[in-house]
């Protein structure tokens, strides 16, 4: 059945959907009309037959092949970044091994450039409001689409807030402190409390080792916003500067075109995924995921995963051009790790007890075989020696072995490091 016709069956039976995304598969009782539960019943029949099918493996195959795991891609440390919605840098070592395991042949050295030298990488804060770095030239769709979600909810005391009003003057303050510039933490309170007022430094906000200025709470804000991003660090301190000084005329892209934009970026990296988990991926309200998804219904298009059905983008139904296969060493919060849904398909077993902490996903580097995670490790680094030490939840085969013994070769060439290995427990808590 050609998609369009799929498509126009699931806009038809939407109102049945329930709030994850799934269908019912029964209708609820107490309908008005007599022969709403058969013509339902019939609806949800048809939709199962006429929808493109996929297993899980087929699932695994495409998100290896597109996030560049399954071989690595030629290109430059950017389009990998592009290709994975964005890499996750609050470990930087890590940010780099995520990128490195992407890219044929380069090392940190060549990301570290890639971010300060060519900038063609930027380093802000992304989805969930964490940092990552994301591609300088998709600044203008990532700053229109983050700047546009939903408020988040905020669990200071109401003294302690700032109105929009202050967020929004806030958020100008920085933009003019930084244009030029480069200010750590302190440098930057001060040039915000400047403009604004001392309001702005009050320290109402709790924060690592004492309470921080109010004006933090805008920090995320500013940077969605297009107002500031991460500069060279300062010795062993954080610079703030403009995003301006990496993409000069930085706009951000009209708030429809951006979220419709990064949806089918996350599809094409993550699909087939519910709203659900784009919401959980940004940490945005589900309801709010839902609409959006649901706004976009003539660019998307349902598939049956195994009896769960999902989003695509419309036409990128077919299975991957190989089925997954491969071992790698994925760091801490590697976007595939984190990105990923349902974590029972990503983490079966004994590997979501192993390597999840309280659920959460990335605290621990993971060992992937074919696509899913089989075991966790762990890297100490002393001097040029990196001792990486793996613990796999499953029996290695002589051909996981024979990879394994590649990736850890090449890790050691991403962090230009002598790489020697251990089987066995990794003693190592999860990263906080």
């Amino acid at each position: 059945t050609a998609p369009s016709q799929a498509g126009r069956l699931v806009a038809r039976t939407a109102r049945s959907g329930r709030r994850d995304g799934t269908f019912r598969a029964h209708p609820k009782p107490g309908n008005a009309h007599p022969n709403h539960d058969a013509r339902e019943t019939r609806s949800m029949t048809n939709l199962s037959t006429m929808l493109p099918r996929l297993s899980w493996p087929d699932v695994w195959g495409r998100r290896l092949d597109r996030h560049g795991l399954s071989a690595p891609v030629h290109g430059r440390p950017a389009d990998a970044v592009a290709a994975m919605c964005g890499a996750h840098a609050q470990v930087l070592s890590a940010a780099e091994v995520s990128i490195g395991l992407r890219v044929a042949g380069i090392t940190r050295n060549d990301v570290r450039d890639a971010l300060w030298k060519e900038r063609s990488l930027v380093k802000t804060f992304g989805p969930r409001g964490t940092v990552h770095l994301l591609p300088t030239r998709e600044l203008p769709l990532w700053t229109g689409a983050l700047g546009a979600l939903p408020p988040s909810s905020n669990s200071l005391p109401a003294d302690a807030r700032l109105t929009p009003e202050q967020s929004d003057e806030v958020v100008s303050a920085i933009a003019e402190a930084l244009a030029d510039a480069e200010l750590t933490i302190d440098e930057l309170t001060a040039a915000v409390a400047a403009r604004t007022g001392s309001w702005a430094a009050d320290p109402v906000v709790p924060g690592f080792g004492g309470m921080w200025p109010r004006w933090r709470q805008a920090i995320h804000l500013a940077a969605h916003r297009g107002a500031l991003c991460f500069g060279p660090n300062r010795g062993r301190k954080v610079t703030y500067t403009s995003p301006q000084r990496w993409l000069p005329g930085l706009r951000p892209a009209p708030a429809p075109d951006a979220l419709a934009g990064l949806v089918r970026r996350y599809l094409h990296a993550y699909g087939p995924a519910t709203p659900q988990q784009f919401a959980q991926w940004l940490s945005a309200p589900r309801r709010w995921a839902t609409h959006l998804f649901d706004s976009l219904a003539d660019e998307l298009q349902h598939v049956d995963v195994a009896g769960t059905v999902a989003w695509v983008p419309a036409g990128d139904t077919a299975p991957a051009p190989v089925p997954p296969h491969g071992v790698r060493l994925l760091p801490y919060f590697d976007a595939y790790t984190v990105g990923c849904h349902p974590r029972e398909q990503l983490f079966p077993g004994s590997a979501a007890q192993r390597a999840l902490f309280g659920g959460q996903a990335g605290n621990f580097p993971v060992l992937l075989i074919d696509g899913t995670v089989a075991g966790i490790w762990h890297l100490r680094r002393s001097g040029r020696k990196l001792h990486i030490t793996v613990e796999p939840l499953t029996t290695l085969t002589v051909t996981d072995r024979r990879d394994l013994d590649d990736q850890v070769d090449r890790i050691g060439e991403i962090l230009e490091g002598r790489p020697q290995l251990t089987i066995g427990t990794v003693t190592v808590g999860g990263h906080a």
